[in-house]
């Protein structure tokens, strides 16, 4: 819930829930575990529960309180897609990103089953992004889950990046951004697995996002790959002309 944040690919965050389980190696040192954790010993109120999953229908409307347009994160602090989350509660998410029409909405998930599931009942209006997270090859189905659903903009957050991604298909990916571990205990990212994966997104035609190096100093190893930043964004106009604007439900 922040009009600022350090994630370099978005402006803003919306945290509607808050905390998460574990589900794959990504989540090893999660680092809203560890914010959420901070934020409880320092009794601030959406936190009073730590980690454990925690909705907040009081944020619901949040971006509709927000004039300029912005990019924003939903759900930075969790997994809108975890199984405690009600349906009805992601709809309502989703009418409100709808409503919302003049911000960018990114939704990132490790979830891509539970998404396939839910897509012909979500409203997908043009301004939603979809992802989701992939840190090693035994997770890219997930990749194939989310070109399944009916999003305009699909992107790929592989982020921690864990080990070699080879023969990525990024048929109908939009984006993919790619990021190494930072805290403590963090794991090492080897370039080359880097360098890979920026390869296979020229060759295919995807932008490509380096997020960070990561490390215990995340920003001494900063974001330079092959001395420059890589900051390449999804094309927006295709999903302003592709998507037909969808219609809204009346359970607000």
């Amino acid at each position: 819930m922040s009009l600022t944040t350090n994630i370099q690919w978005t402006e803003s965050t919306w945290n509607p829930v808050t905390g998460c389980t574990k589900i794959s190696p990504g989540c090893k040192n999660c680092y809203a575990e560890r914010i959420a954790l901070r934020l409880k010993a320092a009794k601030n109120p959406s936190y009073l529960n730590g980690f454990n999953l925690t909705l907040h229908p009081n944020m619901i409307d949040l971006p509709l309180k927000w004039i300029k347009p912005r990019k924003i994160f939903v759900n930075s602090m969790s997994d809108l897609f975890h199984e405690q989350v009600p349906d009805s509660f992601i709809f309502k998410i989703f009418d409100v990103a709808c409503l919302a029409s003049s911000h960018c909405f990114q939704i990132l998930t490790k979830r891509s089953e539970r998404l396939v599931s839910l897509n012909d009942k979500l409203k997908w209006g043009p301004n939603i992004w979809m992802g989701v997270s992939v840190e090693d090859e035994d997770h890219v189905y997930r990749i194939q889950d989310l070109t399944k659903t009916q999003a305009s903009i699909k992107f790929i957050s592989i982020e921690p990046l864990l080990g070699r991604i080879s023969n990525l298909n990024l048929a109908g990916i939009d984006w993919v951004i790619v990021g190494g571990e930072s805290g403590p205990n963090s794991r090492l990212m080897n370039e080359s697995w880097v360098i890979d994966i920026r390869n296979q997104c020229q060759k295919q035609g995807v932008p490509f996002f380096f997020k960070q190096w990561g490390g215990v100093n995340k920003k001494k190893t900063g974001r330079l790959l092959d001395g420059k930043i890589w900051d390449e964004m999804p094309n927006t106009q295709k999903s302003l002309s592709s998507v037909e604007q969808p219609r809204l439900s009346n359970d607000l």
